[in-house]
């Protein structure tokens, strides 16, 4: 090979396009070269002489191009293994292994941060009763027994609680004690949670197609609205980021460490909401964390999704000891995006967070299991049908708690007190969660705890207070108690999930399926009651979440009891089918609509296309659109600078962030610019250009000349006008295409373009 070519860094990788001179002619400029380089990847900048263009890194707000990105990391794939003698061999053995080492150290860090937060808020949220006088910042399983975190389980667990104090032995006394603090903490969660406050442009075209004359002139500027990056689970968001859009800060350190205090405080409130949520949300903060450290993911938005999918999974494993459940749980709930080497990285990540947490032993009991049960005794046949009734009634519970959520988010806290003061409003959740859960001896635990007293079974043991309730022949009052702890929880549930603290909804509805299938297993004497409580607990959630296999792979981790295995499933498959039936959404699905982003679920999208028989023409912008956006470029493949800032304009305005140029010659489609690449080449590369050059667009580019042609995508993916609808929902879908550009049937002439937003928002429409 000639030694000049041999001297080119892209020799290996495009040998025919070595001596491309098109980013060279804007690289003769040492400034402009200076330009690029702070901007662009030298992986991108490889892409500048392919048909494909290069890209900067995605903007705020917008979708990532799958395509480009798979292309991109086959560059660099391969720029690494084109290296020869020992350093190839070591990095092509790093290559391979940093996805394994990446998806260990996520468990391991995601781990010891639930440590913290598991141990914290046992602490604080048993200060609302009293404190340990051997050690105030021990929780009271702690202090009345000898287990202890970080150390192995001793025998003598003791009888007695002589460290302990309660706070008084007065019941209204006790009653303000225990709202009292519940405020005192909600305020700070809250308070915490408005660090993160982050102003979003907007998510949809609300205006875009709309003619300019019905634009008010002062609705010029992008309109945004507030979002709380720490509030509420985070899994709407999650969900949406792995389907490619870009949501900025979402994933930072600071969310992350305000995410887990404000878990903290939250869930010692002793509002209807728990903390495994937020550990998805902190653990896929991890991920993205570690994957910054690693050039493959740092770089490349694809890889990192990749990696942020393996990281969900971490976060329910340490949430309820489940590492397959997690596994399970990031591909069917979480991730658009799923190939096998990410189910096994997944699973990799999964394991070392289990084994990390077993060996930290937060819960002091030296188990992974956090609702062990040993019931000693099977079911038969006819307990089929209260599995089958449980799983109707967790169905109508998720039906409602969704409908109820979805109203009381889009009418209470539309009310400006509320929307301007978030603070104020878990101030007035957090009151009457208080006043309704602290008469009720169930409730007045927490989340979790609630479940293991419900799922305990009873047979010759009488600890606890539910046992000793049951062991009574007068039982009206418990049964009362079991009816109060139902209905409360569906009613603070639906007003506690989407305030603005760290929540989640998985615990609740483990509550409240817990009560019914207690109060149910009241009148069924051949088995433990406590059987019914824990399938209606997996009954519930499944009507809220909509979860199936792995739902039914948590409950068995959760409990230890493979025997049930069947009857979960009965429950989970009718709660899920009833639910359906009521509301077609999942309670994630609601919050991402009430939240706007643009996410595009595909088989959600495809049931409502096949009731319609729309063609693809009818997501066609208007005329006056399609010239604010269509740039004919002529034969010398130029056009003035003032054309491209007058579109550019038009572009921001739109407010779209994920809108382009579509540039044709004769009515023939050439090529498609971005906006963030077009707003990049002007204000920045143009600087260090007379505003009267000429820029081109198309073509070989000359030294001297201002070139964007770079950033121009010379092989956009087309689609004909005439096209049934179901074709652009699967492109989309399956290929994670940012555009497609619609050709005219017949002259194959451009006639539109159709982003995903677009799309995403004429599917909203179909379903009112």
């Amino acid at each position: 090979m000639p030694d000049v070519e041999q001297a080119t860094e892209r020799t290996h990788l495009v040998p025919r396009l070595a001596p491309d001179k098109r980013l060279g002619a804007v690289q003769q400029d040492a400034d402009a070269g200076s330009t690029i380089s702070s901007y662009v990847t030298k992986e991108e900048q490889l892409l500048s002489a392919t048909s494909i263009g290069e890209r900067l890194p995605y903007n705020d707000y917008t979708t990532i191009d799958w395509l480009h990105d798979l292309v991109k990391d086959s560059y660099r794939a391969r720029s690494i293994h084109a290296l020869n003698g020992v350093r190839g061999v070591l990095a092509s053995a790093f290559e391979s292994g940093q996805g394994w080492i990446a998806a260990a150290l996520i468990g391991v860090l995601t781990a010891c941060v639930a440590f913290c937060v598991d141990i914290a808020e046992a602490t604080v949220s048993d200060w609302k009763l009293g404190y340990c006088r051997a050690n105030v910042f021990s929780n009271r399983d702690n202090c009345c027994t000898n287990r202890h975190p970080l150390g192995a389980v001793k025998v003598n667990l003791g009888e007695t609680c002589a460290d302990w104090h309660m706070w008084t032995n007065d019941y209204w006394k006790a009653f303000g004690i225990f709202v009292g603090f519940a405020l005192a903490f909600g305020t700070i969660s809250a308070s915490f949670t408005m660090l993160t406050k982050s102003t979003l442009p907007t998510a949809a075209p609300r205006r875009g197609d709309k003619p300019q004359s019905s634009i008010n002139a002062v609705d010029q500027g992008v309109v945004g609205k507030s979002m709380y990056l720490a509030a509420g689970s985070g899994i709407p968001e999650i969900k949406t980021i792995l389907s490619g859009f870009v949501i900025p800060h979402f994933l930072d350190l600071k969310v992350l460490v305000i995410k887990a205090i404000g878990a903290v405080f939250a869930v010692a409130t002793g509002m209807c909401l728990g903390k495994e949520g937020p550990f998805v949300h902190i653990s896929t903060c991890v991920a993205y964390l570690v994957g910054m450290l690693f050039p493959k993911y740092n770089e490349n938005g694809r890889k990192m999704r990749e990696l942020l999918s393996a990281g969900c999974s971490a976060g329910l494993s340490v949430a309820f000891g489940a590492p397959i459940g997690g596994v399970l749980f990031s591909y069917e709930e979480i991730s658009t995006y799923f190939p096998r080497k990410v189910l096994w990285r997944a699973f990799l990540c999964s394991m070392f967070a289990a084994m990390v947490l077993k060996a930290l032993n937060p819960t002091g009991t030296g188990k992974l299991v956090l609702f062990e049960t040993n019931y000693g005794v099977s079911y038969s046949p006819m307990h089929y049908l209260i599995f089958v009734l449980l799983g109707i009634v967790g169905g109508l519970f998720g039906g409602v708690f969704c409908k109820a959520n979805f109203l009381w988010s889009k009418s209470f806290r539309n009310y400006s007190i509320i929307k301007e003061h978030p603070v104020f409003e878990v101030f007035l959740v957090v009151l009457v969660t208080g006043l309704l859960q602290y008469p009720n001896p169930m409730t007045r635990e927490p989340g979790d705890t609630i479940i293991k007293n419900l799922l305990a079974d009873c047979r010759g043991a009488s600890e606890g207070w539910v046992c000793q309730q049951e062991a009574t022949d007068d039982k009206g009052k418990y049964i009362g108690w079991l009816v109060h702890g139902t209905l409360v929880k569906l009613v603070l549930t639906t007003i506690t999930f989407g305030c603005k603290v760290p929540s989640g909804i998985i615990i609740p509805a483990l509550d409240a399926g817990a009560f019914f299938g207690r109060l149910i297993g009241q009148w069924v004497t051949s088995i433990s009651p406590g059987v019914f409580a824990m399938v209606g607990a997996a009954a519930f959630l499944a009507g809220v979440s909509r979860m199936t296999i792995s739902l039914c792979v948590i409950m068995f981790e959760l409990t230890g009891e493979l025997e049930y295995i069947v009857p979960h499933m009965i429950a989970i498959l009718v709660a899920k089918w009833v639910a359906d039936a009521l509301e077609k959404e999942s309670v994630y699905d609601l919050a991402q609509t009430v939240l706007g982003h643009p996410f595009l679920d595909a088989d959600h999208a495809m049931s409502l296309v096949q009731r319609t028989q729309e063609l693809v023409e009818c997501l066609i912008p208007p005329r006056q659109t399609m010239q604010d956006i269509t740039v004919d470029v002529p034969k010398e493949n130029k056009v003035s600078r003032r054309t491209l800032v007058e579109k550019l304009d038009k572009l921001t305005q739109r407010g779209l962030m994920d809108a382009g140029l579509v540039l044709i010659q004769n009515g023939m489609l050439q090529g498609y610019l971005a906006e963030g690449e077009l707003d990049f080449g002007l204000n920045q590369l143009g600087k260090h250009w007379d505003l009267t050059s000429p820029i081109r667009l198309l073509g070989d580019g000359e030294d001297g000349e201002f070139d964007l042609s770079m950033f121009v995508d010379r092989t956009p993916l087309t689609i004909c006008a005439k096209a049934p609808m179901e074709y652009l929902v699967e492109m989309f879908g399956k290929l994670g295409l940012r555009y497609i550009c619609v050709l005219e049937e017949g002259s194959g002439k451009l006639v539109g373009v159709v982003i995903k937003k677009r799309l995403v928002v004429w599917l909203e429409s179909l379903k009112h």
